[in-house]
């Protein structure tokens, strides 16, 4: 089962993804820690990111596209997988969907987590209080820039998903234990289609 999860930054999309993970035993693919991993390497690719992530833009697509491509032909991916950020733009979502029917493999399921923006910045501000040692990107301006990059560039794909019949939505307001529900029902109510 190959799931892709949607929704703004902070809707939760990384917790959601640890609990499918291991529900399922399927692995969780999170760009953003793939990201994270590859600025503390302090390569030059890192240095690059991480003043890309730092400004709250979007990561080119072509350095997006070659790390996921990477990661899917590893053996831990082949039971299925769990895309979390990414594709974050059409360019990316068309060649995820172009690597994939190379090896014969398809998106089952793409989930948006639906939330209200505001209380998004609460929860940002929240985690970086509770963390004490927040990420770059944990502050409120950035996560207005991110939030508007959101709108602009990713948001746009979820019609790409829609006309291929894989969109489903998901209240991301609800308790972190209630949004798990819906999103089991709504896999389960897929697979007895």
């Amino acid at each position: 089962m190959n799931i892709i999860l949607f929704g703004p930054p902070g809707a939760g999309k990384g917790t959601q993804a640890v609990r499918l993970q291991k529900n399922h035993k399927i692995r969780q693919l999170s760009t953003g820690d793939m990201l994270r991993g590859e600025v503390s390497s302090q390569s030059f690719l890192g240095k690059r990111i991480e003043d890309i992530l730092d400004s709250g833009e979007l990561v080119p697509d072509g350095i997006i596209v070659e790390l996921i491509e990477s990661r899917l032909q590893d053996s831990d991916c082949q039971k299925g997988f769990i895309l979390d950020g990414f594709p974050r733009t059409v360019p990316q979502a068309e060649a995820l969907d172009e690597m994939l029917v190379k090896w014969n493999r398809h998106i089952d399921h793409v989930i948006v987590l639906e939330v209200d923006e505001n209380i998004l910045i609460e929860r940002i501000k929240s985690r970086a209080d509770e963390s004490g040692a927040a990420r770059s990107d944990d502050n409120e301006d950035v996560l207005r820039h991110r939030l508007e990059v959101y709108h602009n560039q990713t948001a746009p794909i979820l019609p790409y998903y829609e006309s291929k019949g894989l969109l489903r939505r998901v209240d991301g307001m609800k308790p972190i234990d209630a949004v798990t529900e819906q999103i089991e029902a709504t896999l389960a109510a897929k697979a007895a289609a």
